[in-house]
């Protein structure tokens, strides 16, 4: 689990793609410590394992399944990536609770300056903007942001100036796409209501008795 706090950029060093899938290889400085093999890390909201590490990078591997349903495919050498290490239970969430489990790719429609702030549109998949509701929370390239908008084909959030300066959201220009996932309590709140209208009703049968125990005869 993650929080959606970007704790640094890295850039990728190395990328090798294969029909298995994919080794990268990350230059961090932040979140190599204390950073073990088999940890997960968040690369632009992609919940990756380490599978190896150096003084100051490390490496992931990745599937054939995440490459095709992530941004992670368009990844190249020298790109900037967003990275933050798994959550610690005893640590404050300043941002929300993040899986790291993206749920699709978003496109960036437009990109406007608002005061101090950079607002950002960006079209997201029905099965995203399901989820999405105005000052609810999203996952976009791992951080997590606050919704202002919501409309028929998409979203919009401001990103603040620190939030541009620390992380890639600042460098994305329009039509650039976005990893994103949905708020997770949403969706476990969606699955229990399913569930509960699935759940058989008792059948009432309104006979004699059923009238005689409620005092109607």
């Amino acid at each position: 689990m993650f929080t959606g706090i970007v704790e640094e950029m890295g850039a990728i060093t190395v990328m090798n793609k294969s029909l298995s899938g994919a080794k990268l290889t990350i230059l961090a400085s932040t979140v190599m410590s204390e950073l073990k093999i088999g940890d997960s890390v968040s690369v632009n909201g992609i919940c990756l394992t380490v599978v190896s590490r150096g003084e100051r990078d490390f490496s992931v591997e990745v599937s054939p399944e995440t490459l095709s349903v992530t941004t992670l495919g368009g990844f190249a050498v020298g790109m900037p990536v967003n990275l933050e290490r798994a959550m610690k239970l005893n640590e404050r969430i300043g941002g929300h609770l993040v899986a790291g489990h993206v749920d699709g790719v978003g496109r960036i429609r437009s990109r406007q300056q608002d005061a101090n702030a950079i607002v950002l549109t960006i079209d997201a998949p029905p099965e995203i903007l399901r989820y999405c509701v105005p000052k609810g929370s999203i996952t976009v390239d791992g951080i997590s942001l606050t919704i202002n908008v919501v409309g028929e084909q998409g979203f919009s959030v401001a990103i603040i100036p620190h939030t541009a300066k620390v992380t890639i959201l600042g460098l994305k220009q329009v039509n650039d796409s976005v990893n994103l996932e949905s708020d997770l309590i949403g969706k476990y709140v969606e699955r229990l209501l399913q569930e509960r209208s699935q759940l058989a009703k008792p059948a009432i049968s309104i006979d004699t008795e059923y009238l005689q125990k409620r005092g109607l005869i």
